[in-house]
């Protein structure tokens, strides 16, 4: 199956499978925190839990250089998002197979994002904020959409001294900031 989006200005076309989240069209919530995020051409960028590529894929058409790594757990997730790059003719962007950050060596990443399986216990949104608070350099920011408040709220002021949160209908999106050294992190 295949299905378009236009995000930051760009076509995007998708090739889907349906074992895949949200293989019909892009969840209403990934492109709420994607609305949330503004991306410069010189972000690192990690799309956290990739799918069949969708944010990646749209960070890459603004990133400037080899700037953007993907990663998911599923090996079919990882299949389709690397025929989108092709697809996309996106040649700055890199997909590994990865159980979270298991693989993911790299930790000068500008920009953290994720929609994570929220239905699910905490433990994998857990690891994926407090791992990916030390993946961040000074400055960097996470963003991650969610349909649950108070959990995530409380985790990202924990980890990161404070969260900015926007509200889209049932979604929510949490950007913490990783502050420098020699800053306080104040709530926002």
């Amino acid at each position: 199956m295949k299905i378009s989006h236009n995000v930051f200005g760009n076509n995007l076309v998708f090739e889907t499978s349906n074992s895949l989240f949200s293989f019909k069209s892009a969840d209403k919530g990934t492109l709420f925190m994607l609305q949330n995020c503004s991306i410069n051409q010189d972000e690192i960028v990690l799309d956290l839990g990739c799918g069949y590529g969708l944010v990646g894929i749209a960070c890459a058409k603004v990133a400037d250089s080899v700037n953007v790594t993907m990663c998911d757990i599923d090996p079919v997730a990882v299949e389709y998002a690397r025929k989108n790059l092709q697809l996309n003719q996106i040649t700055n962007a890199n997909v590994i197979q990865s159980n979270a950050y298991e693989n993911i060596e790299q930790k000068d990443f500008t920009l953290i994002l994720s929609n994570p399986p929220y239905h699910a216990d905490f433990s994998v949104p857990k690891e994926f904020i407090e791992k990916g608070y030390r993946k961040l350099v000074p400055n960097g920011r996470m963003l991650m959409v969610t349909k649950r408040l108070e959990w995530y709220k409380r985790k990202f002021i924990a980890v990161f001294g404070g969260v900015k949160i926007f509200r889209c209908d049932d979604y929510f999106v949490f950007m913490g900031i990783k502050k420098s050294k020699n800053k306080e992190n104040i709530h926002i």
